[in-house]
């Protein structure tokens, strides 16, 4: 009995450990902000939710303007890197005090309570007087005041486009909490996470000023040379807002959808204003399709709002720079929508996987480029992302690739991050898409977002999926692409050519095993396909019915050569191919073909 019973209570507990559970943050923020001086005061409530089984004793909240002073971690980090961010450089290190940026917080309570505070850098460090209990929660209070930085990177004033205004991580913030602990990084310029939470937002600022901001337009109230506005939101992981005199505010509806679009821009010329105004039409077609490619989007409204120093997302909302030529407004504005997906509502911790943020949006923004905006763009019709493996492949050539598993914030050059987030996570699901079929691939895209909206997803969450849509083991292909720099390559070899077939070797080079698909040219231009599965898949894709394709027996992955016999009784062989289509990332393409004479 008392076996039976601890058996029960293990397993109990067992179970009840490993449940998914995520931490909820509720915002209420009031500012008064004073444009003469670029400050505002703040008065803050958090509602903080503790769903996990851990007593928590303190609690940490970001404080991201104080990366905005000579010093900072964010100011010696670009400093010190080989190759800074241009926007950045030494740029910190020359702030005067009216130029910095800074959270001054005048108290903190806990459900009334005054507590304890220790501040480190960005970092806001907080003891509790009561320590917040599993499945109970409690009321933060802030006062605080703070300056808007000169606009350096992502967040402050006077940007070089004129924007008065560019508020992104603006406000005191709770750090992500989950299965890791307490997420408390200090902030350099890369990555967010956050708890999930409904944010009520009052903003009073000069009459003179158009705000566009995350969230719906709840009420706008005017005191006296003030213009009160509130934004609310639900089922959000931050605010943004921007606020400029000269904004152009245009609202383009999309009823099949259910969606305003909202765009903020400065119309300083009559090509600027063609862009912008071209833009919005492009943008609900792409809305339109994202919702049938990729997801529902689950919002009334979202916002591209001029702002900010290039491209960067928000719930509900994007800045961007305005300035561009057209193709580049609209490719960067598919990218940052695309983060309403990739991150905005799939709310993965992108310190540790920004390349399921960075990389899985621009893959879909290459995909939506592709499939809408072809006459703009002309990209590769076998392979609209042989771009990206082109860069990837120059970039191996450097010598300096560090695995997508590095913290964003320490990898030793800002073009490894880059290329690992961006390129690097992009061919991870275009080689997904080789490995187990496109259409399988956007069908586990499709459920990835179902299953995970609204929480907070890892790639063991995102590979279990695909794993679920094709039946196939895929942890593998995770743990080489993702969690090491091996490689692929392989190559062909003729070993004989007889009259009614021919011998060809196989040969692994590299260090990273790929299931292979073979392409077969006739003389008289037939072609047939041979696929070579690998055996720790546990199957193979699945291809279209009209396909000529030969299933071969797998391939042990501890063998470097795989020995074929092609028969050519009826038709001669003119060549013979690997990867025809160039979506394994075959770091030497040149031995992948053999042309019979």
């Amino acid at each position: 009995m008392c076996k039976f019973l601890y058996l029960f209570i293990f397993l109990f507990f067992s179970e009840y450990s490993y449940s998914y559970w995520q931490q909820k943050a509720d915002y209420d923020i009031d500012i008064v902000f004073d444009h003469k001086n670029h400050q505002f005061t703040g008065k803050q409530s958090i509602t903080y939710f503790n769903h996990s089984n851990d007593t928590l004793h303190k609690i940490f909240i970001h404080l991201y303007f104080n990366a905005f002073q000579p010093g900072s971690m964010m100011d010696v980090r670009s400093r010190t890197l080989p190759d800074p961010d241009r926007r950045v450089m030494d740029r910190i290190s020359k702030l005067s005090k009216s130029e910095i940026g800074f959270h001054q917080i005048q108290k903190i309570q806990q459900d009334g309570k005054d507590l304890e505070h220790h501040i480190q850098g960005t970092v806001l460090e907080v003891d509790l007087i009561n320590p917040l209990l599993p499945n109970n929660s409690s009321l933060f209070y802030l006062e605080y005041f703070s300056q808007v930085p000169i606009q350096i990177r992502r967040s402050g004033r006077d940007s070089k486009e004129g924007i008065d205004y560019s508020m992104a991580q603006w406000f005191p913030k709770i750090a992500g909490y989950d299965k890791q602990g307490w997420h408390a990084h200090p902030y350099i310029a890369r990555e967010f996470y956050s708890p999930w939470g409904n944010y009520d937002v009052s903003i009073k600022i000069d009459k003179k000023y158009t705000v566009g901001a995350t969230g719906e337009l709840n009420s706008k109230l005017t005191d006296n040379n003030d213009v009160i506005w509130n934004f609310k939101a639900e089922k959000v992981h931050d605010f943004v807002w921007a606020a400029d005199p000269d904004y152009t505010h245009d609202i383009l509806s999309v009823p099949e959808i259910n969606l305003d679009l909202h765009f903020y821009y400065q119309a300083n010329s009559d090509e600027m204003v063609k862009n912008w105004k071209k833009l919005q039409k492009h943008t609900a077609d792409a809305f339109l399709y994202f919702n049938k490619k990729f997801g529902e989007y689950p919002y009334g409204k979202y916002s591209v709002i001029q702002g900010g120093d290039g491209g960067m997302e928000y719930p509900m909302a994007t800045l961007i720079t305005g300035e561009r030529s057209y193709p580049s407004l609209l490719s960067v504005t598919l990218h940052e929508a695309l983060h309403s997906w990739y991150q905005m509502v799939l709310a993965t911790n992108e310190s540790y996987y920004a390349w399921m943020d960075e990389g899985f949006t621009s893959y879909t923004q290459i995909i939506t480029q592709f499939e809408l905006f072809n006459d703009i763009y002309d990209l590769n019709s076998s392979n609209p992302l042989i771009n990206s493996y082109e860069r990837y492949f120059q970039f191996l050539n450097e010598g300096t690739e560090e695995a997508l598993t590095t913290h964003s914030d320490h990898f030793s050059t800002n073009r490894a991050y880059g290329v690992g987030s961006y390129t690097k996570g992009a061919i991870f699901l275009s080689q997904l898409g080789y490995i187990i079929g496109e259409d399988l691939l956007f069908k586990g895209l499709r459920r990835y977002y179902n299953e995970w909206k609204f929480r907070h997803p890892d790639k063991n969450d995102f590979i279990r999926v695909m794993e679920k849509v094709s039946g196939l083991e895929l942890d593998w292909y995770l743990d080489y692409w993702v969690g090491t720099t091996h490689q692929i390559d392989y190559s062909l070899e003729l070993k004989k050519n007889k009259k009614e077939s021919l011998d060809i070797e196989i040969i692994k080079n590299g260090t990273m095993p790929m299931p292979i698909d073979i392409e077969i040219l006739f003389e008289d231009n037939s072609k047939s396909i041979i696929h070579i599965p690998l055996s720790i898949m546990r199957g193979e894709k699945i291809f279209n019915s009209g396909d000529d394709v030969l299933i071969m027996p797998d391939w042990e992955w501890v063998n470097k050569i795989y020995p074929l016999e092609i028969d050519q009784k009826n038709k001669k062989i003119k060549t013979i191919t690997i990867d025809y289509q160039r979506k394994m990332a075959d770091v030497n393409p040149t031995n992948n073909i053999i042309k019979i004479n």
